[in-house]
């Protein structure tokens, strides 16, 4: 997150699978009238801008480390670009989102503590993170960045960067309050070709690409949709692509 490796188009491709999870948590959020709502990592803005349709009387505020992404945000809420590890509020807040971001946050277990600590009393902290590490999706690139190109990717090679949810559930109780935690696997029918390598080049492996020249890339992506498509055949209905994604949702 150190630095702009974001590719808003690719990202936003399949945005209504992308999206799907973060109306499902916030659908989980008890609050009624908050005051003051922050999205962090924010991307492009869409549904942050969501946030201001769902709590209309609330000061919405989203944060992204990468200026491109927030480029085009809509209107609505107030964004910045910042990282989410060091942004801090100007108040405490009422409802607190982080949506598809700690996997890219090593230590986002403490970093959960002071955002817990940043929240109103009776306020919401709720967050999703990818679940699939174990997945082709993922191995692939892994077992990738481990052939010729690993002393230039080896260190990309990263297992799981998520705890699992009893864990969340453990660390937040700890710390006062009422948590509701699961997990869920999203079974997207994406349509086009090379559907999960478009899906991938949007968020796994942004920062794969980042270290490649374009004649570089040529070369990853040929070989990676070639093992993507044998692990995920497109079928007439289209490319059936797992997805586990784990849920918290916290109440100070």
């Amino acid at each position: 997150m150190d630095h702009d490796i974001w590719d808003p188009a690719a990202y936003r491709a399949y945005a209504g699978e992308r999206s799907r999870p973060f109306f499902d948590l916030v659908a989980r959020v008890g609050a009624d009238q908050p005051g003051y709502v922050v999205d962090l990592g924010c991307g492009s803005g869409e549904l942050t801008a969501s946030l201001c349709r769902r709590w209309p009387a609330a000061r919405v505020h989203g944060v992204d480390s990468s200026p491109a992404m927030i480029e085009g945000a809509p209107p609505g809420p107030t964004f910045e670009v910042a990282d989410v590890r060091d942004w801090r509020p100007d108040r405490p807040v009422d409802v607190l989102v982080s949506n598809a971001v700690l996997q890219w946050v090593p230590g986002h277990l403490d970093l959960l503590g002071r955002w817990a600590g940043d929240l109103a009393e009776g306020g919401w902290l709720a967050f999703q993170v990818p679940g699939n590490f174990g997945s082709p999706s993922h191995t692939i690139i892994r077992e990738l960045c481990r052939t010729e190109w690993r002393d230039r990717l080896g260190d990309l090679a990263r297992e799981a960067p998520v705890a699992e949810p009893v864990e969340y559930l453990r660390r937040l109780s700890a710390l006062g309050c009422a948590v509701d935690a699961w997990e869920a696997t999203y079974v997207h029918v994406l349509q086009g070709e090379d559907a999960v390598l478009t899906w991938v080049r949007g968020t796994a492996m942004r920062p794969v690409l980042d270290r490649l020249s374009p004649e570089e890339q040529e070369v990853f992506l040929a070989e990676c949709g070639r093992r993507l498509r044998e692990a995920y055949p497109r079928e007439p209905y289209g490319t059936a692509f797992p997805f586990r994604r784990i849920f918290v949702v916290a109440h100070k």
